[in-house]
């Protein structure tokens, strides 16, 4: 099953895509309902009358919670270290290491691409998301996979130049990372994809990304260094996951330009700019085409306030 939510007269509206065409679900349904309502039969019933795919806007298949954003084919990682002399670090291998993004900057898989305040080097990332469809807490890989209900395609839009800045704080990324996500252009349910399992556990789905027409890489989603219930039951060690909890891949190998510039030693391709067309095509999951358009400019922000040669002192007062 593939479930959509799209714009009808600004209102959001959840639907099974069949084909060409939208199948809506009740008023004040979302996919996110069904989720955790574990009503997803219920998707089935035909409410309306259909409608064309391509005469409405696809918004984000649902509104998740949380988004964790894993990090997980090596070749990402060994093309972003050397761009700074560096070697995949030992504690890569460890852990499938994550951060969190942010949940209130989703956009639609055609919806257009602001670059965000002050960025430079403007980039995409192709990922696959999985999304979870059960709370769960210290879940086992095993138990996992009962927890996962779909995927969907992810673009990590990342402003690196700001990216690369915050991190040197030894914190991040934060507002590199800030500005968009794309997720779409639907949730494609588990039972589609089973067939594509490899013997190893992991979905052999190829991945593509575009720049005005032009392709700039390719892999497999089997090329991951963990499952995404390995994933997911890391993400739930000592702590809960919730539906519709989104976890990202991590970007593929050649899945970004950072990745290509890391390798060249220069930013070839060069950074995105305005008008840029960037598609983003996985097999069973669909496509997501968005352009990127000009951003407003950065508020300004005064520089830290150093306290070390202020003359200011503090006292200890022992109770």
């Amino acid at each position: 099953m593939r479930l959509a939510t799209f714009s009808q007269n600004g209102t959001p509206r959840a639907a099974v895509v069949v084909g060409d065409e939208l199948h809506p679900l009740p008023d004040g349904v979302t996919v996110l309902d069904l989720i955790e309502q574990d009503r997803l039969p219920e998707a089935g019933a035909r409410h309306e009358r259909p409608i064309p795919l391509d005469s409405v806007r696809l918004l984000p298949p649902l509104q998740p919670m949380a988004i964790r954003d894993f990090i997980t084919f090596e070749e990402h990682v060994e093309g972003i270290a050397g761009g700074f002399g560096d070697e995949v670090a030992p504690e890569w291998y460890q852990a499938p290491a994550f951060y969190f993004t942010n949940p209130h900057a989703l956009l639609g898989a055609h919806d257009d691409v602001p670059i965000p305040p002050g960025c430079q080097a403007f980039d995409f990332e192709l990922e696959v998301a999985a999304v979870v469809g059960r709370a769960g807490h210290d879940l086992t890989p095993d138990q996992a996979r009962d927890h996962i209900i779909g995927y969907t395609i992810l673009n990590d839009w990342s402003a690196r130049d700001l990216q690369a800045r915050e991190m040197r704080v030894k914190l991040g990324p934060a507002k590199g990372k800030d500005s968009a996500t794309t997720l779409g252009p639907w949730l494609v349910t588990t039972d589609e994809l089973e067939d594509r399992r490899n013997a190893d556990g992991f979905l052999d789905l190829s991945m593509t990304v575009t720049r005005n027409g032009g392709q700039i890489g390719q892999d497999t989603l089997a090329n991951m260094a963990w499952t995404f219930e390995e994933m997911l039951a890391y993400a739930s060690r000592g702590t809960w996951v919730r539906p519709g909890d989104v976890l990202g891949s991590g970007t593929c190998g050649s899945g970004c330009l950072a990745e290509l510039w890391g390798r060249r030693g220069r930013q070839d391709p060069p950074p995105l700019q305005p008008g840029d067309v960037i598609t983003m095509t996985v097999d069973g999951l669909g496509a997501i085409t968005n352009t990127v358009v000009p951003g407003p400019p950065p508020t300004a922000i005064p520089r830290a306030r150093s306290r070390r040669h202020s003359g200011a002192s503090c006292s200890i007062h022992r109770g």
